[in-house]
């Protein structure tokens, strides 16, 4: 199994912008295949400029988004909703403008809005109601993109935290184009297994990865079982992206919900090419 590896543009910026466009060609000439545009405020991204500047490279672009209080999916408020909806179907209109087939992150719940207890029957019902929606809306306006739901840590989300949730979500939504988004930093904190993990997914239903090391520091330096991870990936024959994320001390509207409060490498750009070196070596020895 060849890994397609990729970057987030996270790595460089909180929130991208025009000045940020020179990312995409780094990300490429650093040795990615695909860019990750993790996207908070889609009514800002630069659309049009992003899709010129793909079109020098040869980079496949895919999308990440969080959702937050304002457009909370499950909310107890209506208007709160419905604005989660409009929200991500503008990222489904941006996923289209830059031929990305996955749209992944906390797109189902507001993200760090943590009600103190267990989720409830309503909130359930709430965000399968909402996404079943902006799937039925994707199905129409573009057909190939997969929205895949990320099971985060507890300490970021009470809604989706395991593969089982997340394909359970999948199922309850029932548009076919609703996948599964696993994280290694999650899942090192929430899942008993990396393999039963994958293979909870299976093929169906897993339709994203992102390659983190349980302290978000250079992928290949930690605890995470990445050996583990790909032969299993394998063994079902996932063919997506496998993207490394990170973010900075010194991003302000992350960084509360991430607690990243220390410096992993002494640029984000060392911790993508020592993690692309780290992981691309672990892929090969078990091809």
């Amino acid at each position: 199994m060849k890994i397609t590896f990729g970057v987030d543009s996270f790595i460089w910026t909180e929130n991208f912008s025009e000045k940020d466009l020179w990312i995409i060609k780094k990300a490429e000439e650093l040795g990615f295949e695909v860019i990750d545009f993790a996207i908070a405020h889609p009514e800002t991204f630069p659309t049009e400029r992003v899709k010129e500047e793909l079109a020098k490279t040869h980079l496949r672009a895919v999308t990440t988004t969080t959702l937050d209080a304002s457009t909370n999916l499950i909310s107890e408020d209506e208007k709160v909703r419905r604005c989660g909806i409009e929200a991500m179907k503008q990222l489904v209109d941006i996923n289209k403008e830059l031929s990305s087939t996955i749209l992944g992150g906390v797109n189902y719940a507001g993200w760090g809005c943590l009600s103190g207890k267990p989720r409830t029957e309503e909130e359930w019902k709430h965000s399968v109601e909402a996404m079943r929606e902006v799937g039925e809306y994707a199905l129409k306006v573009h057909p190939q993109l997969n929205i895949c739901v990320e099971a985060v840590n507890r300490f970021e989300t009470h809604f989706i935290n395991i593969a089982e949730d997340g394909v359970r979500y999948c199922k309850d939504v029932g548009t076919g184009n609703i996948k599964v988004h696993l994280d290694c930093f999650h899942m090192i904190r929430e899942e008993k297994s990396f393999t039963k993990a994958v293979e909870t997914c299976g093929k169906e239903y897993l339709g994203y990865v992102h390659v983190n090391e349980n302290d978000r520091g250079i992928p290949g330096t930690g605890m995470v079982p990445f050996k583990e991870f790909f032969t299993a990936l394998k063994k079902i024959g996932y063919s997506e992206p496998c993207t490394i994320e990170s973010f900075d001390p010194s991003f302000e509207e992350l960084n509360k919900n991430c607690a990243i409060w220390r410096s992993f490498a002494k640029t984000g750009e060392e911790l993508a090419v020592k993690g692309l070196a780290n992981l691309q070596k672990i892929a090969d020895e078990i091809n």
